[in-house]
């Protein structure tokens, strides 16, 4: 989740949008502007393809208020906030620690669902306000939805929407909101968060086998409540279950990382500073002296004790074999300005994140402007390894970022 634009800033924290979301923004506006057509048959394509618009909108806003309100829940409980990012299957706050407390978590998890179930009652309430004769909304309701305007029509057809939201997060799946409130109660009563978020990863896992398992008897022939059947709703819940299932092991493994890592400086596991390259030195002397007999890919460049950026293997690829000789490495390197850089102080669990965001195998470490050494992804991973004990799942990835309670969507509504 790291492709997309950015949209405004919101609760003091920056809020982006995934190209992903642009897909599920078109997909569900050509499902509502079919729903909408069989709703008012009088109405004109156009006007069924705006008012569909205007739902995508609409419910774009309510998943975003839905983040925010973790945003601010954990804001008020002092965990940072970095981004909010919305994408194909909902939301997600990224915060910057996990939550300290049993409290810190039932706090943050629970007031997104409690956010979406009050825009369902509220939106559910106005609607009625302006539809005529509601009291036989379930006995008739193609012949009420007929007579409806295109305001009730969003609202009535949103309160439904945000209500499953709600409801859907509540579902104790780590980690979705309810997972969360799981862990929060299993950490109060054990007093041990590992076991907490082992437990509640693997309640997450039923649920998602429970999705994975419906929607392949939907996509059969069978006809569930609220997903109805058919094999592009089955296909779209078992999808929907695979994510969640992948979502609960990764959120297992980086709970263990975090916990392995503890509060492990950057400065125990970095690399003093060593030999580094100087912008005067030719690509070619570089290549044939300092990338070819190391195992290296990517070096430190100094200007006396000043760092001026890096360069790696890919920057010699940008050059022309018969320019080597002519070209410098100061022309070439990526700069300290694009760098992201650690302190020694800095806990090795953020330099992860930003190792694992930018995609990059080491992180220069500066302190008052000078490099004292280079902490690299391979020694992480080695302290992982060597700090390991027993319940500690296989294959431990590093992890993004802390992701506060997750909003995925729902499959499109049908008529």
């Amino acid at each position: 989740m790291q492709s997309g634009f950015r949209l405004g800033r919101v609760a003091k924290t920056q809020v982006f949008v995934d190209w992903s979301w642009l897909f599920i923004a078109l997909l569900l506006t050509w499902s509502l502007t079919d729903v909408f057509a069989r709703w008012h048959p009088a109405w004109g394509a156009a006007r069924s393809v705006s008012v569909a618009a205007c739902a995508t909108l609409l419910l774009f806003a309510s998943v975003l208020a839905h983040e925010v309100s973790h945003a601010l829940a954990a804001q008020a409980q002092g965990i940072p906030v970095k981004r909010i990012t919305l994408w194909l299957f909902g939301g997600v706050s990224e915060m910057e620690r996990e939550p300290r407390s049993p409290r810190e978590e039932f706090l943050t998890a629970v007031v997104g669902p409690l956010t979406s179930l009050g825009l369902g009652v509220a939106f559910l309430g106005l609607g009625a306000l302006g539809a005529s004769r509601v009291d036989r909304l379930m006995t008739e309701p193609k012949d009420i939805f007929a007579a409806l305007g295109p305001v009730s029509t969003l609202l009535l057809w949103l309160g439904p929407v945000n209500l499953a939201l709600g409801f859907f997060n509540l579902l104790p799946a780590y980690p979705l909101d309810g997972g969360r409130v799981l862990r929060a109660a299993l950490w109060a009563s054990s007093g041990d968060l590992r076991k907490a978020t082992r437990q509640a990863s693997g309640a997450g896992q039923v649920v998602a086998w429970g999705f994975i398992l419906a929607g392949v008897a939907m996509a059969f022939g069978a006809r569930l409540p609220y997903f109805g059947t058919g094999f592009f709703n089955g296909l779209w819940v078992s999808f929907l279950g695979w994510f969640l299932f992948s979502a609960a092991s990764r959120s297992w493994r980086r709970a263990v990382v975090a916990d392995i890592l503890g509060d492990v400086s950057v400065e125990r596991l970095m690399r003093r500073a060593g030999p580094a390259a100087t912008p005067d030195l030719t690509v070619n002397r570089f290549v044939n002296e300092w990338l070819l007999p190391s195992e290296e890919r990517a070096w430190p460049v100094l200007e006396g004790d000043t760092l001026r950026g890096m360069v790696c293997l890919a920057d010699v690829r940008k050059v022309p074999r018969e320019a080597w000789d002519t070209t410098t490495v100061g022309e070439i390197l990526t700069p300290t300005a694009a760098l992201v850089t650690a302190s020694p102080d800095d806990p090795v669990t953020a330099a992860l994140e930003s190792l694992s965001r930018r995609d990059v195998a080491q992180l220069p470490v500066v302190s008052q402007g000078r490099l004292v050494g280079m902490l690299m992804l391979r020694d992480i991973t080695r302290w992982i390894e060597l700090q390991s004990y027993d319940g500690s799942p296989p294959g431990v990835e590093p992890p993004r970022a802390h992701a506060a309670p997750h909003t995925p969507g729902a499959p499109p509504l049908a008529a």
